[in-house]
């Protein structure tokens, strides 16, 4: 069999450049080699290395990492935080090699089974029009029916095409409604009665072809009916009547007081040299009550006639149960909700956007959140000693703005040293540590080297009304420290206040530097926050129970004091003593323990040791506003107060720097 020739490309490849490198190689290649000795000849390159056998066994490992190499290295962006530019660590290690957008379906996907079904009614569709072409001679007359049924099915493939969008309807029958209107006359009565005996006679032949075993189980069901019955006829069906009942009898009986509280303004202040007086009101107290002091006062945001009682006991020795009251001004004689505990309430505080949520704190630790809607004696939330409590007295509660996922939160201050953050989640109450309070230079040295810190006893505090961060902490041991809730560790600054007990610490309500503090060391003292003395000192020659600042002056506040004695202040008229000096407890034996102003009305409640709330109306002196001027209208609102509490502290640094 003769040597098949190459083709006459290939014999134009094997040129004169070719047949040197076979005749470097060593080959010898005609027109007539084979063409596997061809495939054989090894090609080196004039560049390779020689490299010896040692050499060529060595081994070189790479490990291959899934970082670009032509990603860069050597990002530099400005940091507007630090002010400087900074190197970015983080690089996208993405590469790209090949990216195209397929149009192929799966055949199993529903998309492709609607082409295929398509396709088959369309080819299904062809196949009739040709039989019926074929045929015209012979089927004449069946010619329409098979066009039409063509056309049927051509239509329900481009329906097929263009599937359109399901609309889901529901259809429900509407609730029935009947128009009904009567008058009340002898003849309509007459029939009711008749219909009724109708209806029992009826029954009655019902019950006689009836088994015995039937009449007994009926007898049964019946005895369980009107049991149930007996059980649910009381009070509760008739609350809300009997609510608006008791209060109109009481506005009827204490129609003299309610006047008073309106209309009545005292005219002797006039003749007063700016001195002012209080009228008593009404007084609330409660029989479930009695023996167990006022331990805390706040009225609701929402309804200004309503506020909250809370009682319990100081005395360590008599300690016992304790009572959440809330009553209403509308009536004085009985409390619109009663809640009990076992252990005594010490604060309260009711929430601002759901007045109906109010917060406590027990002499045991426990902190808890009762629910106005739902009067129950227990209440909604209650900390334990197992998912987490203070061990000693809780004195002050506040609640503060939701966290970050809209759960409720606030914040309690005890005897332990601690100041706690609680927050709502679903049903149980989650609490962190914000601060621990330790005393400047309290630390001991203890056995085996360790440091003994004397932990300071929190007794109050309160929040700032702007700064969301920033609070006060009173201490037992005389001090008020300002805190951030950001830092656990370390005080904002510390004021040496008092030498007894801090009693209670409140912020002014307008000045945002301004606050104030009361002691059993019988002062009550003002303070710049920005100034480690106090601006303004009152000796009231008793233990301070309370103090409160006046919600529509910046300059007026009122205390109370263990000598059964409310002493009010005005700044702008007076900076050296009270107005309003006034006993309001008959006997010398009852010590009032708080004191809280309406926000809206002119009055006043006070709290005494044996469970009594007093309230009491400030005269025309106690709440003087600005004069109108002839051609001059009357400048108020928070900017007016504010500069009227911004002279007096400026008359007092300036007497300061002076000496």
């Amino acid at each position: 069999m003769p040597h098949k020739q190459p083709p006459r490309k290939q014999s134009i490849n094997t040129g004169r450049g070719a047949r040197k490198r076979d005749e470097d190689s060593g080959t010898e290649v005609g027109e007539g080699a084979d063409e596997w000795a061809q495939s054989k000849a090894t090609v080196r390159p004039p560049d390779q290395l020689e490299l010896t056998d040692a050499e060529l066994k060595e081994e070189f490992t790479r490990i291959l990492t899934a970082n670009n190499p032509h990603a860069p290295q050597n990002i530099v962006r400005y940091s507007f935080k630090e002010g400087t530019y900074k190197f970015i660590g983080v690089v996208n290690q993405l590469a790209v090699h090949f990216s195209q957008v397929g149009n192929l379906i799966p055949k199993d996907s529903d998309e492709g089974r609607r082409q295929h079904y398509r396709d088959e009614l369309a080819a299904g569709s062809q196949e009739s029009t040709k039989v019926v072409i074929s045929e015209t001679e012979i089927l004449e007359e069946e010619e329409e029916p098979k066009e039409s049924e063509a056309e049927a099915e051509t239509e329900a493939g481009s329906q097929i095409d263009m599937p359109a969008a399901e609309d889901r309807e529901c259809q429900m029958e509407p609730p029935p409604r009947t128009n009904f209107s009567a008058t009340a006359n002898q003849w309509e009565i007459y029939d009711a009665y008749v219909e009724e005996l109708e209806k029992q006679e009826k029954t009655k032949e019902k019950e006689k072809t009836k088994t015995p075993v039937a009449k007994k189980m009926g007898k049964m069901a019946m005895k369980k009916m009107t049991s149930m019955e007996s059980q649910s006829d009381d009070i509760t069906k008739v609350t809300q009547a009997a609510k608006i009942v008791e209060r109109m009898v009481n506005q009827n009986t204490y129609d003299d007081v309610a006047q008073d509280f309106k209309y009545y303004e005292d005219a002797a202040d006039e003749y007063r040299d700016q001195e002012g007086t209080l009228l008593p009101l009404w007084k609330f107290q409660n029989d479930k009550a009695k023996r167990l002091a006022v331990t805390a006062l706040c009225w609701n945001p929402k309804y200004n006639d309503l506020f909250a009682v809370g009682h319990g006991s100081y005395d360590f020795m008599k300690q016992s149960r304790g009572m959440l009251l809330l009553y209403s001004m509308k009536n004085p004689s009985f409390p619109e909700y009663i809640f009990s505990s076992e252990s005594g309430i010490m604060c309260l505080d009711m929430h601002v956007d759901h007045p109906y949520l109010v917060v406590v704190g027990h002499y045991d630790g426990n902190v808890a959140i009762y629910n106005l809607k739902k009067p129950h004696s227990q209440p909604s939330f209650r900390s334990s000693p197992k998912s987490g409590k203070h061990t000693d007295p809780v004195w002050q509660v506040r609640w503060q703005k939701d966290d970050m996922d809209n759960n409720l939160n606030f914040f309690s201050v005890s005897s332990d040293g601690r100041i706690v953050s609680w927050t709502l989640l679903k049903s149980e109450l989650v609490h962190t540590d914000v601060i621990k309070l330790k005393v400047e230079g309290g630390t001991k040295d203890g056995l085996d080297g360790l440091q003994l810190h004397t932990v300071g006893c929190g007794t109050a505090f309160d929040f700032h009304k702007e700064i969301d961060y920033m609070f006060l902490v009173g201490t037992e041991e005389g001090k008020i420290y300002k805190c951030s809730k950001s830092y656990s560790s370390k005080f904002l600054d510390t004021y040496d206040a008092h030498n007894m007990a801090v009693d209670a610490v409140s912020w002014n309500p307008y000045h945002t530097k301004v606050f104030m503090s009361c002691s059993s060391d019988w002062t009550v003292k003002i303070w710049d926050h920005t100034i480690k003395t106090p601006m303004f000192i009152y000796d009231l020659n008793s233990a301070v129970g309370d103090v409160a600042w006046a919600p529509y002056s910046s300059t007026v506040f009122a205390a109370v004091t263990t000598n059964g004695k409310t002493h009010v202040f005005d700044l702008s008229i007076n900076k050296y003593e009270a107005i309003c000096n006034q006993p309001v407890v008959a006997k010398k034996k009852n010590k009032i323990t708080h004191v809280q102003f309406n926000p809206i009305h002119p009055i006043i409640i006070v709290g005494d040791d044996r469970g009594h709330v007093t309230c009491l109306k400030l005269s025309p002196n106690l709440r003087k506003m600005p004069k109108e001027k002839k051609g001059q209208e009357v400048q108020k609102g928070p900017a007016v107060e504010i500069a009227k509490l911004d002279k007096l502290l400026n008359l007092v640094r300036e007497v300061k720097t002076k000496t």
